[in-house]
């Protein structure tokens, strides 16, 4: 994933500047391996015969243990290791019935997103990836139960995956920076956000753009950012 600093935020869509030395977040996926189709169908069969075998009790459908679309992206983030995809895979089907990622709606998180603290952009950027841009200005961590902005998190980043054009696998995320101040700060929701698209949704944060970013932001990044 890389990470880049721009001074520009564009309001019809949204185009990451050239950087000749990007930083990239090694901690968020691994890195890739290549597998021909064929191979990399039977690695699917065998999680999927893994998972009804050992975890029978988790639910099948859609992101479910027989999701094949799903336990291909985990295998590929695991560099098609059947034993580390089902092991992660098991972690973030768990997780998205515990945390209720399917009852999300535009109701149940109305509190948060009213603050217009984060949104999803209504264009693609020019690599055709979804845009989620994060107001950090607007966001005061007393004002509201942690729980509420995570379950924002969590729905942006699902209604981002669903406007993923056909042959697109990543979204674009932008974190509007300008008048960031202390107050501001929330290291518990940065661990959050990380953990959640380290284990939950791998490979899927194609590109991090930080807008203006304040002297202030960086001690805060630095003690937050994963290793």
């Amino acid at each position: 994933m890389a990470l880049r600093l721009s001074p520009l935020l564009r309001h019809h869509f949204v185009a990451p500047l050239h950087s000749h030395s990007p930083s990239r977040l090694h901690k968020l996926s691994a890195h890739s391996r290549t597998v021909d189709p064929l191979e990399s169908h039977k690695l699917v069969i065998n999680v999927k015969e893994k998972l009804e075998k050992d975890h029978h009790n988790l639910p099948v459908g859609r992101n479910g243990r027989d999701d094949e679309d799903m336990i291909l992206w985990f295998l590929k983030d695991r560099r098609f290791s059947v034993e580390e995809a089902s092991t992660k895979l098991v972690k973030a089907i768990k997780w998205r019935q515990e945390f209720g990622v399917s009852d999300l709606s535009e109701e149940s998180i109305g509190s948060a997103a009213e603050t217009g603290k984060a949104y999803l952009h209504d264009f693609l950027d020019v690599f055709n990836r979804p845009v989620l841009i994060v107001v950090a200005s607007k966001h005061f961590p007393s004002e509201l139960p942690p729980s509420e902005n995570e379950k924002l998190c969590v729905f942006l980043i699902e209604k981002a995956l669903s406007r993923l054009p056909a042959g697109k696998d990543e979204i674009l995320g932008i974190f509007d920076l300008r008048g960031f101040g202390t107050a501001n700060a929330d290291l518990k929701f940065l661990t959050f956000l990380f953990d959640v698209f380290y284990y939950y949704y791998p490979r899927r944060l194609g590109e991090v753009i930080f807008v203006e970013a304040p002297f202030v932001f960086k001690p805060i990044w630095n003690i937050a950012k994963p290793c």
